[in-house]
């Protein structure tokens, strides 16, 4: 255990299950000290954190509904009223209609585009600005990415311009938030074996090519994302802020493959 977040709060929204990046970020943290705050949303996703969560001290559970304002209006009061200030934020909420994960972009609905693009990018957005009078201290915001947010992998379309959005409101969130001590960046991170990464059509032939393709010749891990996490949400990372750090075994420094 070290202690880079010790005795920090840390707020994780997006804890789907224990193979996901954000319970990745989530053990991480713990090991670093920290004192977590998880957001679920709907009772299957409150039971699968409860299982997650039964054997550790001092964990808190919230509801959240990102696509409804009074929801994070909601959420932020009440961690006031018992916390009064967080530290840090990981922000792991994407989502886009399974329909809209394969075939022609140009076929993507109206209804699929701003699904994908109020969920997976505006939610940082709104989160960031009911947060910020907790965030007394100054702190981090930390969010998911991913490399079709800069290039076109085939099948991710809908969701690779959401992220697209996501990085560039990193930047301009960094941008407003800095004057307070309030870091925001993000992680790009490469192709894992998560429950949403199988929604994309093909995933396991481009992990495939990945893994052959890629310098250090392998997939990453949830844990080697949550060890980038804590260096970002920790002291040691004080002085970055609108950065967007890959975590893909050297994937974004190639060619095509």
């Amino acid at each position: 255990m070290n202690t880079l977040l010790k005795g920090k709060t840390i707020l994780i929204m997006g804890v789907a299950n224990k193979w996901s990046i954000a319970w990745g970020i989530a053990e991480a943290c713990l090991d670093a000290g920290a004192n977590l705050i998880f957001t679920y949303q709907g009772e299957r996703n409150l039971s699968n954190l409860q299982k997650l969560t039964a054997d550790l001290p001092n964990i808190s559970l919230y509801k959240c509904d990102v696509t409804e304002d009074q929801d994070i209006i909601d959420l932020f009061h009440n961690i006031g009223n018992d916390y009064g200030t967080i530290h840090g934020i990981v922000h792991s909420i994407a989502f886009a209609k399974k329909e809209e994960l394969e075939g022609a972009y140009y076929n993507t609905s109206r209804e699929g585009y701003h699904l994908a693009q109020d969920i997976s990018a505006y939610s940082l957005v709104a989160v960031s600005r009911h947060a910020r009078p907790l965030m007394k201290d100054g702190g981090s915001i930390l969010t998911l990415t991913y490399i079709g947010a800069e290039r076109a992998v085939q099948n991710y379309n809908v969701m690779g311009v959401a992220k697209s959005a996501l990085e560039s409101s990193v930047r301009y969130l960094a941008a407003d938030l800095g004057p307070e001590n309030i870091r925001v960046n993000s992680i790009s991170a490469g192709p894992i074996k998560t429950l949403a990464a199988q929604g994309v059509k093909g995933f396991g032939s481009i992990l495939k090519v990945y893994e052959e393709k890629v310098p250090l010749r392998r997939a990453v891990t949830q844990r080697e994302v949550g060890d980038t996490a804590v260096f970002l949400l920790s002291h040691m990372s004080r002085g970055i802020t609108g950065e967007n750090i890959h975590v893909d075994a050297g994937f974004h420094a190639m060619g095509l493959l």
